[in-house]
């Protein structure tokens, strides 16, 4: 089964059918990308892991889930995951995020929904993009939430300014009008053992 949801510019939130692959890698940019912060109450330390591969880095959780009903604490129903992102680029070069995308799997109860929130940023930048990814139950499906900017709307950042990019992603639950006995929840894991969360680079000259 494929739902759609509300999307803003190229954004797609679907539940996908059970053993869906990840996306293919992306060819190798010039310099690279690496991780230089993972914090916040869905990645206490030692629960996520970051890999980079040319502009490409992909991040697994042990930990990230919200949940919401069933005696579950109310702290439980949201929690975030920030990242820190930095560029070692060429002289002349800058990046941008032109991909991003969460993938998990989710419970909820009829009258229960679910949010996956991402918002990034530069550092020292007024700028920012929040994107928002809703799903409603019943469901008890894998999801994923892709943003895929179009090409003359991706943000880089300023020319010659190694600036860190920001990407705080946020799970919620909302228990709504479902049974309060029962437990709904949605997580960025996955007994599978695959990607979670998977950010893709564009490098070019300015």
């Amino acid at each position: 089964m494929l739902t759609m949801a509300a999307a803003t510019l190229l954004v797609l939130s679907t539940v996908v059918p059970a053993g869906s692959a990840d996306d293919p890698d992306v060819p190798d940019t010039p310099g690279r990308v690496e991780v230089v912060a993972v914090n916040g109450s869905g990645c206490p330390s030692g629960t996520a892991e970051a890999s980079e591969h040319g502009g490409t880095f992909s991040v697994t959780y042990d930990a990230f889930v919200a949940r919401a009903g069933g005696g579950a604490d109310p702290v439980d129903a949201r929690k975030n995951c920030h990242l820190g992102i930095r560029a070692d680029l060429p002289p002349g070069y800058t990046y941008g995020l032109a991909r991003t995308s969460y993938t998990g799997y989710a419970h909820l109860e009829a009258g229960a929904t679910a949010l996956n929130q991402i918002s990034f940023y530069f550092q020292g930048s007024t700028a920012s993009t929040t994107l928002g990814f809703p799903y409603r139950g019943p469901m008890s499906e894998q999801w994923r939430s892709v943003y895929r900017p179009a090409e003359g709307e991706i943000d880089y950042s300023p020319c010659g300014d190694a600036r860190i990019l920001n990407i705080n992603a946020e799970l919620r639950v909302d228990p709504g009008s479902s049974n309060p006995s029962l437990r709904s929840y949605i997580r960025a894991e996955s007994s599978q053992g695959s990607i979670r969360a998977r950010h893709e680079f564009v490098v070019k000259p300015c």
